[in-house]
């Protein structure tokens, strides 16, 4: 979508103006693995208008392809307007204008899986699920059991208000249905707040609990780091937790190996896009089959260049500088502290306590 991010704090109602952009998980994910480096393709469909013009040029910029997006000349680009404040406080406002959009119109018959089938890796979101019945059933039918298929990445991203209106398809909630749709990616990244909030599960090894078929599986837990389970021969004892900064342990019964990665601190200018840009980084090292400690590293790296900006992407930091950041030890990576503009200076930002 479009996204109209305001010049100034205030509600929606007294903002005078605002600043056009662009937003949405997939082609967030698409262009921050583009702008480190990689092949990236994004699939989807924009109305043959101005905005989708914008959108359609704005991300081919990043260096992503966007040979597979259709035009629909019947149906308009999504557009919505937010607020500067966190969106996880009272004060913060959010409108979508997106119902009956081209993007809300995708369907097996629109986004033929040809055009997704000739990557290593095909990331998807639970927000597109949700958009409507025709984008539930394209969901569906890719994250179905496929001979040769991608890598199939799944983001939960659950939003509440967007199952509302019973767009979720007959087989139930829109949590079943998102749970589903996890069951059957290889690789899953969620909240554990949206997985208490979806499926009211709390902590990590609950979560795996509910979703023991991926093989690789991403709890993120915000400021204080991630947690992975990642399938593995064998059986043993522990949880992950507890550690000062990472730690891998093999954990029962779903013989995983589990992989804790602390957060650095942050000094957060807009929390918007911090999610997609963690999947991109942990997608990042998993194309370049980095060990998962690193992984997750690189997925707070990306995550925080997303999160000391305005909108909701961030140039992320030149592939040098965040492997050096992400080599660090324990104590070094411990006392990282980025802030606005860290990506550019190339330099480490610490802080030192007493």
């Amino acid at each position: 979508m479009v996204t109209l991010l305001p010049t100034r704090p205030g509600r929606l109602a007294d903002v005078p103006s605002f600043t056009r952009t662009i937003g949405g998980a997939e082609s967030n994910v698409a262009c921050a693995l583009a702008a480190a480096g990689h092949r990236a393709k994004w699939v989807s469909r924009v109305g043959r208008d101005g905005f989708g013009d914008h959108l359609v040029e704005t991300i081919a910029a990043y260096g992503v392809d966007v040979s597979a997006v259709g035009r629909d000349a019947a149906r308009p680009t999504g557009v919505y307007f937010r607020t500067a404040t966190d969106r996880a406080t009272a004060a913060h406002e959010v409108v979508y204008y997106r119902a009956g959009s081209a993007a809300s119109a995708m369907s097996p018959a629109t986004v033929p899986y040809a055009a997704v089938a000739d990557g290593r890796v095909l990331h998807l979101s639970g927000i597109t699920a949700a958009l409507s019945g025709e984008c539930l059933a394209l969901t569906r039918d890719l994250t179905a059991p496929r001979a040769g298929r991608p890598l199939v990445s799944f983001d939960v991203n659950f939003r509440a208000g967007l199952w509302r209106d019973g767009r979720d398809g007959r087989d139930g909630s829109g949590p079943r249905v998102l749970l589903d749709l996890a069951r059957g990616a290889d690789l899953v990244f969620v909240g554990e707040d949206e997985a208490e909030e979806a499926w009211g599960v709390v902590g990590p090894e609950a979560v795996r609990g509910v979703l023991p078929e991926p093989e690789v599986l991403v709890v993120k837990r915000g400021g204080r780091g991630a947690v992975v389970f990642e399938r593995r021969a064998g059986t043993g004892t522990g949880t992950g937790e507890g550690a000062s900064a990472e730690d891998t342990v093999t954990a029962a019964p779903h013989a995983d190996t589990v992989t804790f990665a602390a957060a650095p601190r942050v000094d957060v200018v807009a929390p918007v896009g911090a999610g997609d840009a963690f999947a991109a980084g942990f997608l990042s090292g998993t194309l370049r089959g980095l060990p998962v400690r690193d992984r997750i590293r690189h997925g707070h790296l990306m995550a925080a260049a997303a999160l000391t900006v305005p909108g909701d992407l961030g140039a992320p930091a030149a592939p040098a500088h965040a492997d050096r950041l992400v080599a660090l030890d324990d104590e070094g990576w411990g006392r990282l502290h980025l802030a606005p503009g860290w990506t550019r200076t190339g330099e480490d930002q610490e802080v030192r306590t007493p």
